[in-house]
Parts: C-alpha cells; structure tokens; sequence
C-alpha cells in the first residue's frame, strides 16, 4: 500500500510539475509579446506595407522640331541616375521613322541650314509599352503644328495609369490640348508664353516659376529649365543624395529653388 501510494504521490507532483510548466511559458509568452519580442502567437499580425519603389519605366515623346535639350538635358540627368537603378527608356513617336530636329516650315529656315540631327524611336504610340510609369513631353517647335491628335489622343490615354507625368518647355501647350492640366497649376516657356497658355483655358498658368508641381504633373518653364525640374524630380522620387550628385557630375549649376525664375520678368510675362 505504501508503494501504491507513493506511486499517486508521484504521479500527482509530475501533472503539478507539468501544469506550473504550462503556466510558466504561457507567462513568458505574455511577456515577450507585451516586450514586442516575436513569438508564435504574433506571425498573424499584419504585414507592413513595403515601400513604393522608384519608377523605371520613362517614356519621351519625340517629334520633328524637337527642341534638342528638352530632351537630352533630362535624358542625360536620368542616364546618370539609371547607373544606379534598373531604368528602361522608350522614345515614343508617330512612326518608326527617323525623327528630325529640323523645322516643318520653310520660314523657321530662312538661312537654308543644315544643322538638324535625327534621333530613332524606339516605339509608335500604337506599340508603347503599357507600363510606362513617367511620360515627358519636350517642348520645340513642332508643338506648334496643327497635326497633333495623334500625340493629344496619346497623352490622354496613357496619362490615367501613369505615375508621373512630365512637361517641359512649350510641351506644356500640348499636355494641356489633351486636358490633363485642367484645374492644375502648370509653368512653361516665358519666351512662348502667350501662344502656349492659350491652348489652356481651364489651367492656373504661373508666370513665374522655374517649375511647377500639381499632384503627379511636374511641369518647367523654357528649354534649360527641364534639366532643373528633372534635378527636382529625382531629388522628390529617389532622393536628395543622387540628385546632387548628379548635378556635381554634370557640373550643372542646378537652380533648386522652383520660383526663381529672372525670364518672367525678362519676357514681361506677369499672368494669363
């Protein structure tokens, strides 16, 4: 009997052992979980959101009468960045052919130059790539055609799944044509104020600013000013540390502040 005995005594101290084991780790667990210490239990908390990374995919329109460094002044800005990031970049026209630089009309010629280089596209608005994440519209001369609706129909149909959309210089005049600067802010060129704020009626033109920001348009005043509004961007976008570097590589005296703007009063350009 006493051996049967001891034998209960010992199987009751070995299930308390087991229950104050039990309570010890559930308090340990309580514990680590109040310390913010993972456990177990937490593996059902909520994911934390990863941050948006940095767009890739660029789009420029090219047409004939670009104005060259609209278009190669940011485009060498964003080459230097794509060093650093994977970047893919589409030059986006009419047709596959051989874009010009050169002027439509006679008149714009008058010397009987031949001065005009021609870029290749890479793609036609039928075939662009449908995850193209920032469009840049240059300025020149061709934004002054009557033939436009072919680019106008473009831009309005790209700009909804777009991240960001970007004019500079009198690109501003066609960006406004396809209606995505209705009810925005927006800048352009001072020298081509008056024949490029008339293709906006619904817009808050600012007579003077280097650049403007409305949402996801970043709009710049004339030709060397796209390069300033692009050293903006990838300062807002990818950060501070690679836009400077950039500029210091480009030896770019970079104007960082949006409202300096001395062709305002250059051109007397003062409202709409």
């Amino acid at each position: 009997m006493r051996f049967y005995s001891r034998g209960r005594l010992f199987a009751a101290c070995g299930l308390l052992c087991t229950m104050f084991a039990g309570m010890a780790h559930a308090q340990c667990q309580g514990a680590n979980h109040t310390a913010g210490i993972p456990s177990s239990t937490t593996s059902q908390a909520s994911p934390t959101s990863a941050p948006l990374r940095p767009p890739k995919n660029f789009g420029m329109i090219i047409a004939r009468a670009f104005e060259m460094l609209d278009v190669f002044g940011p485009l060498d800005a964003l080459g230097m960045l794509a060093r650093s990031y994977q970047m893919n970049l589409y030059l986006i026209a009419d047709t596959m052919d051989p874009v010009t630089v050169q002027p439509v009309a006679a008149a714009m010629n008058a010397k009987n130059s031949s001065f005009f280089p021609s870029i290749l596209p890479t793609h036609t608005f039928a075939t662009a790539p449908k995850d193209i994440e920032v469009l840049m519209v240059p300025g020149g001369l061709w934004t002054r055609s009557p033939n436009l609706n072919a680019t106008i129909s473009y831009i309005r149909a790209t700009y909804p799944s777009l991240r960001y959309l970007v004019s500079i210089c009198t690109g501003a005049s066609v960006v406004a044509r396809a209606g995505v600067l209705d009810g925005r802010r927006a800048t352009t060129n001072k020298a081509s104020w008056a024949s490029t704020v008339v293709h906006g009626p619904n817009v808050t033109w600012v007579p003077k600013a280097r650049w403007v920001v409305d949402g996801n348009v970043w709009t710049s005043s004339g030709i060397s000013a796209g390069i300033d509004a692009t050293l903006a961007f990838i300062e807002e976008v990818f950060g501070e540390a690679d836009a400077v570097s950039i500029a210091d590589l480009m030896e770019y005296d970079w104007h960082r502040d949006s409202t300096w703007d001395p062709y305002a009063e250059k051109f007397n350009v003062t409202g709409v």
